[in-house]
């Protein structure tokens, strides 16, 4: 896997090779930025770079993800056929994640899950996940050169596999760099974030996803650019356009339902509302609630009738023609903060019929707001 596979972050890559050109590349990076901005695809292709020592068997094992120096951690779950102590590692999912990888470096954490077969679990790094990469670390270099340890999402680890990385971290294993991939840093500890070099990774520029839509999909350009401008720097949400549309009808029926069951105050079928919702996986779930902080931005932006600020479909323009008039100044704020606040609850395993529920009687009151 080589730079071909990162759409965009040109500057991310030439600062990169820099540090390697100029031989002061650090025992540990963190590349951090938002979703769908390459993040991993940068920490893949860099890792291989570092391992290409220019032999023909290199390269066709850096092709297959298969070099045997390249070492890739990332959260698991517990399936209910490993035994009650077993503490879940990577090497548990590898053939899964190998699978994925080859498909291409941009997914999201729902089709990681589901690819382990757990939808509707927490995906997590656990200490056993430390534990075995000390002791894979400690092996020398199978071909003399670097050893890379990729950390996909490193805020999932629980404190006792954080605090033994913190060691592997402080004291390193010769010739051996880690390359951390998180989109949440601050969930890290702190001790952590200070021993690693930190680069910030932007979104992706919409021209750039404009020209990849067009060359790796076959978009025609006029569709290619309005998908580019609603992406907004996110290659997967771009992908997922293409791929949900389905997807992208029912959060607009979900949507749609909640804000005239809300508008009519009828509680009960709010209730059943909130219960269908509960019924999504968690990972489902923080996709709808994102989705309902776009389409309530859209929906107040709509207000001011400026075409080029106008990212909706014609199904979610044709609903905002009626209710934008019900997102305003005095709204918009308390309205994005409940969503967030939803988006933590979820994320931190809370009942999501009570979230969905709460989220519903609010917007009663908050619609009437002027």
């Amino acid at each position: 896997m080589d730079w071909s596979e990162v759409i965009g972050q040109r500057e991310a890559q030439e600062r990169l090779m820099q540090m390697v050109r100029e031989d002061r590349l650090p025992h540990a990076l963190m590349l951090c930025g938002p979703v769908g901005s390459g993040k991993l695809a940068l920490a893949i292709a860099f890792g291989c770079q570092l391992l290409d020592n220019g032999t023909p068997s290199a390269k066709a094992m850096l092709d297959k993800l298969e070099h045997p120096d390249l070492y890739f951690t990332y959260p698991t779950i517990k399936l209910p056929s490993m035994s009650a102590d077993h503490k879940p590692v990577s090497d548990d999912f590898a053939k899964e994640w190998h699978e994925l990888l080859m498909a291409g470096p941009y997914f999201t954490m729902e089709e990681w899950m589901q690819a382990m077969g757990g939808e509707n679990q927490q995906a997590i790094i656990t200490a056993g996940e430390s534990d075995e990469l000390v002791r894979k670390l400690s092996l020398k270099s199978s071909q003399g050169g670097y050893k890379v340890s990729i950390v996909w999402l490193p805020e999932r680890m629980n404190i006792e596999c954080a605090n033994k990385l913190l060691k592997l971290i402080e004291e390193p294993p010769q010739q051996t760099v880690f390359i951390m991939v998180s989109e949440e840093p601050e969930k890290l500890l702190e001790t952590i974030r200070s021993r690693v070099q930190r680069i910030d990774i932007r979104k992706t520029d919409n021209e750039d996803i404009r020209q990849a839509l067009i060359e790796r999909r076959g978009i025609d350009e006029d569709s290619a650019l309005r998908i580019s401008r609603r992406a907004n720097g996110n290659w997967l949400a771009a992908i997922e356009e293409l791929q949900a549309d389905s997807e992208n009808g029912l959060f607009l029926d979900m949507y749609k339902t909640l804000m005239r069951l809300a508008y009519q105050r009828k509680i009960k079928d709010l209730r059943k509302w909130s219960e269908q919702m509960a019924a999504m996986g968690r990972e489902k779930q923080k996709r709808w609630l994102n989705y309902f902080l776009r389409m309530t931005r859209e929906n107040f932006v709509y207000n001011f009738q400026e075409e080029e600020l106008n990212y909706m479909t014609s199904e979610e323009e044709a609903f905002a023609s009626n209710f934008a008039r019900f997102v305003n100044e005095g709204n918009i704020l308390p309205i994005s903060d409940l969503a967030n606040l939803a988006i933590r609850d979820i994320g931190q395993n809370a009942n999501a019929k009570i979230v969905f529920f709460d989220l519903a009687l609010q917007m009663i009151v908050l619609l009437l707001q002027k």
